[in-house]
């Protein structure tokens, strides 16, 4: 008598059957699957054996069942994307969630090189220089009245140009007697500083720093000697062909303050009206 070779389920005979073997225990096909199969997600059915089954997720599907859910398109072998549990195809998750491009309005794939500017998104390849039409890519670019240039492009049309050195002056700079300057060309006629947020002054239309000014062409204090330049000491007072730092417009022998007072000069000093009525 021959051993027997049972469904470790069912018990039927396995001779000449299909069967699958689970922990050293054999199983015929229809118990195997009712056992162990697991059941796809779409139409609750059970995946058997023999069919093809995908799994994303903790969840199962048949492969005929594994489609987007916007175009019913197959995604078994496709690139695609879960939106609140909902499956879908590249191109249907970019029509219906990706930024669109302004410049072609086709979506802009996930992954895909773009450009985002003031709210706006582009494909790399679609922003271009508003003048040569060329793709402008990562590279610096001018915004201008809702346009954009590259630098070299809107350097050779738009830009003002350093009254020093000529050349064009992309943005900043300094404004001086209606001229503009690169701040690092706006330099003091004599000793060459750069005078860009600093005090200085002119000479004509030739800007000087304050140190150059003094030293070549500021009236002297009469009572100090030092330059009179506008810069720190105030205002000044002019009397005749002499100068004085507010300051130092004293009386020459009590160095009471004169200023705002009367004053009497007497050869190169200059009295308060006390001292002048003791000579």
């Amino acid at each position: 008598m021959s051993d027997s070779f049972d469904c470790a389920k069912c018990k039927e005979s396995l001779y000449g059957r299909k069967y699958i073997q689970v922990e050293d225990n054999p199983h015929c096909i229809p118990c195997y699957d009712r056992l162990y199969a697991n059941t796809c997600e779409e139409c609750k059915e059970l995946i058997a054996h023999n069919a093809r089954e995908l799994f994303y997720e903790d969840r199962h599907y048949h492969e005929h069942c594994f489609r987007c859910f916007r175009c019913d398109r197959s995604l078994a072998d496709e690139p695609f994307t879960s939106r609140e549990d909902a499956l879908l195809c590249n191109d249907c998750f970019c029509n219906e969630f990706s930024s669109k491009c302004v410049a072609c309005e086709k979506a802009v794939m996930p992954g895909s090189r773009k450009l985002e500017y003031g709210g706006s998104t582009w494909h790399e390849d679609c922003f271009l220089c508003h003048s040569c039409e060329k793709p402008i890519g990562a590279e610096a670019f001018i915004p201008d009245q809702g346009d954009h240039y590259c630098v070299p492009c809107y350097e050779g049309r738009f830009a003002p140009r350093c009254s020093h050195c000529k050349k064009a002056l992309a943005k900043g700079g300094v404004t001086y007697k209606d001229e503009m300057w690169h701040r690092e060309c706006f330099l003091c006629t004599s000793c060459s500083t750069p005078l860009a947020g600093q005090p200085f002054t002119s000479q004509g239309d030739s800007p000087y720093c304050v140190k150059c000014f003094s030293n070549l062409y500021a009236q002297k204090c009469a009572a100090c000697k030092t330059a009179i330049t506008g810069f720190g000491e105030g205002k000044y007072i002019s009397f005749e062909e002499r100068q004085w730092h507010q300051p130092c417009f004293k009386c020459s022998r009590c160095s009471v303050s004169l200023v705002g007072a009367g004053f009497f000069p007497d050869r190169d000093q200059i009295l308060c009206s006390d001292c002048n009525n003791d000579d």
